[in-house]
């Protein structure tokens, strides 16, 4: 979600029409703030875009982009990371995170050893999950709670996450995925 100092907000990821729309997949928590902070550039900082919002189509937004008006010229762009420079953010509430903040940080237990990194976080509706990589490359999905994440420690690099146990049928504790 980062590249050196900039925030991911949102990707092209097909067109609409003929006249140079895009669709777009917001990462903000409110879609409209894509247009928010003014222009957006690609992961490099070599192209910059204005846009403008058009409409939804189904989940993604449908989005006019300045300069770019047939589309063949909107085609070139599908894949393209819209990024801002993190410090035209606000400055989040406590307890808020953005998520490229949050993805790569240490995973530890309530003992201090490791178990991986964050790797995504996600929400399909039923709340924020957090996906944790652990060391054996295996991913483990939690609820992002308090009672399972009780430690973000952003800038020390690490959170402290609490894994659910159950007990199986023949008595053995397991770690429930």
């Amino acid at each position: 979600m980062t590249a050196e100092g900039k925030i991911c907000l949102g990707a092209i990821v097909g067109v609409h029409g003929i006249r140079g729309e895009v669709k777009v997949k917001s990462f903000t928590a409110d879609e409209k703030n894509l247009t928010r902070y003014g222009r957006l550039s690609d992961k490099d900082g070599n192209r910059f875009f204005n846009l403008k919002i058009a409409g939804h189509s189904k989940e993604l937004l449908r989005v006019k982009i300045q300069g770019v008006d047939d589309r063949n010229q909107a085609e070139t762009l599908i894949g393209t990371g819209l990024y801002l420079e993190r410090s035209l953010l606000p400055e989040l509430a406590e307890e808020e995170y953005y998520h490229a903040d949050l993805i790569g940080l240490k995973a530890l237990n309530a003992k201090g050893e490791e178990l991986g990194c964050v790797n995504a976080l996600y929400n399909f509706g039923a709340g924020d999950l957090i996906e944790i990589k652990m060391a054996d490359n295996s991913l483990e999905m939690l609820p992002f709670k308090k009672e399972y994440v009780p430690v973000i420690n952003i800038k020390d690099g690490f959170i402290i996450v609490e894994m659910m146990h159950y007990a199986s049928e023949d008595g053995e504790e397991t770690l429930e995925s």
